[in-house]
């Protein structure tokens, strides 16, 4: 398992003033075209979580300017996240019983104690446990988010009336789709066109010059000249669909309502208390891991403090009336590609927002709800791509079983059931395929250091449910030079493909440090597929 290391960038960056003195110029330009991108999906995720659409554009001004100085990630750009709107929306509608003002106010006030919980977390370095979920469930409940996000933005790229959609859950929604395509109003439904087809051609273009554009900020000038010509700001012609954005005034004021932590709705809170720590958590960390694989400088997330850091950023704009926020994959890997260096990116993408909040709040009311739409559909394809299906497939039968039960439990139930029904499918594939249930919490290791050399022996099995056990025995070896790493699988009955992708990591980061990380002796274990980190089961009879 030889890892593909890219150069190292030994000149690793400044941090701090010294950081913003030597880099200010390419993390201004950074932070100004990552803002462009942060503009109008903000805007959309907001709409689409029954948030006034500002309080977006509010939730990445605090990531970048307040969240920047606490995080534990330098590339990484805070800011609202697709993958929650799900949860965001059904909060407002179940807690507002119908009232989205009421609704919106009292999901503040969960917001804010799960921020206060992440905070908690991050302080109790509880980070590493986003390693027990297994990728494929993950990746499922993600897909499912995608799926969930396009059922209804479809509807409203095509002019249905927000009204026609209140209450049905996802397969509906679906199921809805001919009928909203036969009765679509046509100038609406042509912005949400126009709007789809630049989104979706815009990575096909081969210039070099126009590629820097976002896209999503071509949809919105797009959208808002056709807004224009097709008169959609006249109330007696739309009235219906009302078929501009109405922003919110942008203010800085208390908003939260704590009034859902009694009576009746408190068993509703508490659940989505649940789902916006776990998920929200998870997102932000898998994103700090994710990121920091892209990093030219190979620095290392400080996780924990990142987590920390989210949860103040949500507790800050959710008491000012914003949505919860994570460390957002999209602007933080756009922030790399621009030649963002340290956090100051961060806080530079804040500070431009906060200008066009300022100035361009008139140009916002002209922006047409299907653009946004039509932007949100593209990032909800993106999660559930056919792609993803062929990547789970590649990795092994069992991943892409795991991927489509989570996707599908999702859809049926709600995502914290969702990635349960993912990881207890995990559970019984591994059964079926032979795994020994005493091993699933205990993989039965030895590690044996002898000065720089070190030899960790798994003999009994090394799987997504154990793994933490061994990480724990790995992160006691320094990563640095010199250091001599072998992992020993000989004995090992099971190796799954999650421990497989996280002994990869270690091997990247050991190398990049100057040490060596070896995987010995899977030559007797039957790989699920011909991908390089598919699971493997012992060929010998268990």
């Amino acid at each position: 398992m030889e890892a593909q290391v890219k150069p190292i960038i030994h000149v690793v960056p400044a941090k701090g003033l010294a950081g913003l003195k030597e880099n200010w110029q390419s993390d201004l330009l950074s932070g100004f075209l990552v803002s462009l991108i942060a503009l109008p999906l903000s805007l959309g995720i907001a709409s689409a979580s029954n948030f006034p659409p500002i309080m977006g554009v509010l939730t990445a001004i605090v990531g970048g300017l307040i969240v920047a100085f606490f995080a534990g990630s330098e590339p990484t750009i805070k800011g609202p996240a697709a993958g929650l709107i799900v949860i965001v929306a059904g909060c407002v509608e179940e807690l507002g019983k119908g009232d989205l003002e009421l609704g919106w106010k009292l999901t503040l006030g969960v917001i804010i104690a799960a921020g206060v919980l992440q905070v908690v977390m991050g302080m109790l370095k509880v980070a590493k446990l986003a390693d027990f979920f297994p990728l494929s469930a993950v990746h499922g409940m993600l897909a499912a988010i995608g799926i969930i996000i396009m059922s209804k933005q479809i509807h409203l790229a095509v002019g249905i009336a927000p009204s026609e959609l209140k209450g049905k859950e996802p397969l509906e929604l679906l199921a809805m789709v001919p009928h909203s395509l036969s009765h679509m109003e046509w100038h609406v439904a042509v912005i949400g066109l126009v709007s789809l087809i630049i989104l979706f051609s815009w990575p096909t273009i081969k210039s070099k010059a126009i590629k820097q554009v976002p896209p999503a900020l071509v949809v919105l000038v797009v959208a808002i000249a056709l807004g224009l010509y097709f008169h959609l700001s006249d109330t007696k012609l739309y009235s219906a669909i009302k078929p501009l954005v109405n922003p919110g005034e942008f203010k800085l004021s208390y908003n939260a309502n704590f009034g859902a932590w009694s009576g009746d709705m408190l068993p509703v809170a508490l659940k989505y208390l649940a789902m916006f720590t776990i998920i929200g958590s998870l997102e932000s960390l898998l994103t700090g891991k994710a990121i920091d694989l892209l990093d030219p400088y190979k620095r290392k997330s400080n996780l924990s403090k990142d987590l920390t850091a989210v949860g103040i950023g949500n507790m800050v704009s959710a008491t000012l009336g914003g949505l919860p926020m994570i460390s957002e994959v999209a602007r933080s890997s756009a922030n790399l590609t621009n030649g963002g260096k340290t956090r100051w990116a961060n806080f530079f993408h804040g500070g431009f927002l906060l200008l066009f909040v300022v100035a361009l709040v008139p140009l916002i009311k002209l922006v047409p709800v299907a653009a946004l739409a039509a932007i949100l559909i593209a990032v909800g394809f993106r999660l559930a791509a056919p792609k993803e299906f062929r990547h789970m497939r590649h990795i092994g039968a069992e991943q892409l079983i795991v991927f489509v039960i989570t996707i599908i439990a999702t859809l049926a139930t709600d995502l914290l059931i969702g990635i349960a029904v993912g990881i207890a499918a995990k559970f019984v594939i591994q059964l079926a395929l032979g795994l020994p249930v005493k091993y699933l919490f205990n993989p039965q290791q030895e590690l044996v250091s002898e000065g720089s050399h070190h030899t960790l022996t798994i003999t009994g099995a090394a799987v997504f449910t154990n793994y933490l056990s061994i990480k724990k025995q790995l992160d006691t070896i320094p990563q640095e030079a010199g250091q001599h790493v072998t992992v020993d699988l000989h004995q090992a009955r099971f190796v799954d493909h999650t421990v497989m992708e996280n002994l990869h990591n270690y091997e990247r980061d050991f190398q990049l440090a100057g040490g060596e990380f070896h995987v010995i002796n899977l030559d007797e274990h039957q790989p699920m597929s011909t991908h390089p980190l598919a699971a493997r089961r012992k060929k010998m009879a268990i």
